[in-house]
């Protein structure tokens, strides 16, 4: 009994490592992918709009495809476009750190920190060279969103078929009540992605606005900055915050510039992130801050910077899941908050 109980172990641990290395040599395939099936989800309610709008659903379907398109073809001219500037110009500000070093010693009251030494050993000429080797080439960047939309054209082109394969493969009986829970979980995921995703979008924009304002230079692209980094809930405000108060004390050098554009975004943030988004998502999809810390490294070592994006909201999808499968709930509900 013992010797079958270890040996159940030792295969658990083998098809971890196992699936472990696939993820990670599958990288280039898998991110893809997965970043289409998020889409898929987005692009429901526009079809389902437009075939309410008696539409016919072929051309709805060209019509919401060539939309996608466009967006992600946009979405990638200004990553590309705004990360080249960025990095263009990032050697200017490099006298900015021997400011920021001397306004850090002599601090507000009793807050004074010496990061002399650590600000002196930092060049922006190889923060700007990761930059570059990040983005990659623009070909690299658009093969990669192509990439993304042909998963979109096959997954959005196969969809509806595969209750009728359920029915052949489980019988009509055992695939209704199969059926009844994909549709809940499909729901489901589609109401956390759509919300999701519109939360984001008005926090780049608000964001870009603001920096707009202030006349912070490359605004849009920390607008789009705000937007990925939204994803992640807590952290990546806080890196996105840090990032452009950074950049706004680089450009103008005075404290007050950069503590407005904190004081005008950060509370935005709060009343989209706390309030706003709260009332509309419910708190059904609350995941536990333990648990995004750890998919959050996880996901991170496994798939770099792309990993984290993603990580929390297939998290969520994973929850929503087991929400739906009665012997996955008790894992579902030490996933909450």
């Amino acid at each position: 009994m013992d010797d079958n109980r270890y040996f159940k172990a030792a295969l658990a641990v083998v098809v971890l490592f196992i699936a472990g290395f696939v993820l990670k040599i599958a990288r280039p395939v898998l991110i893809p992918f997965i970043l289409a099936v998020l889409l898929s989800f987005i692009i429901d309610p526009a079809l389902s709009l437009l075939t309410k709008c008696r539409c016919p659903r072929p051309g709805a379907t060209v019509l919401v495809l060539a939309l996608m398109f466009v967006s992600l073809y946009l979405f990638g001219a200004l990553a590309y476009s705004g990360g080249k500037a960025l990095v263009a110009e990032l050697p200017k500000y490099q006298g900015r750190l021997a400011d920021l070093s001397t306004f850090l010693e002599k601090g507000l009251g009793p807050f004074k920190v010496d990061l002399s030494a650590a600000l002196r050993s930092l060049d922006f000429n190889k923060v700007g060279a990761f930059i570059l080797k990040s983005i990659g080439p623009f070909v690299g960047l658009l093969g990669k969103l192509l990439l993304v939309f042909l998963f979109i054209v096959v997954i959005v082109a196969g969809r509806g078929r595969f209750g009728l394969k359920l029915a052949g493969a489980l019988g009509e009986a055992r695939a209704g009540q199969a059926r009844t829970v994909l549709a809940s979980i499909d729901a489901q995921v589609r109401k956390y992605m759509v919300i999701k995703t519109a939360v984001s979008i008005a926090n780049g924009v608000m964001v870009w606005l603001v920096l707009l304002c202030f006349g912070v230079d490359f605004a849009a692209l920390f607008g789009l900055v705000a937007f990925l980094l939204n994803y992640i809930p807590n952290i990546g405000s806080w890196i996105a915050t840090l990032l452009r108060v950074g950049f706004a004390f680089f450009q103008f050098g005075t404290f007050w510039t950069p503590f407005w554009v904190l004081v005008v975004t950060n509370g935005l943030d709060l009343v989209l992130g706390n309030v706003i988004e709260p009332r509309i998502m419910g708190k059904g999809l609350g995941l536990s801050p333990l648990l995004v810390f750890f998919s959050l490294v996880f996901w991170g070592w496994l798939w770099g910077i792309p990993g984290m994006i993603l990580s929390v909201p297939l998290t969520a999808v994973i929850k929503i899941v087991c929400q739906n499968v009665p012997a996955l709930r008790p894992v579902a509900v030490l996933m909450g908050s």
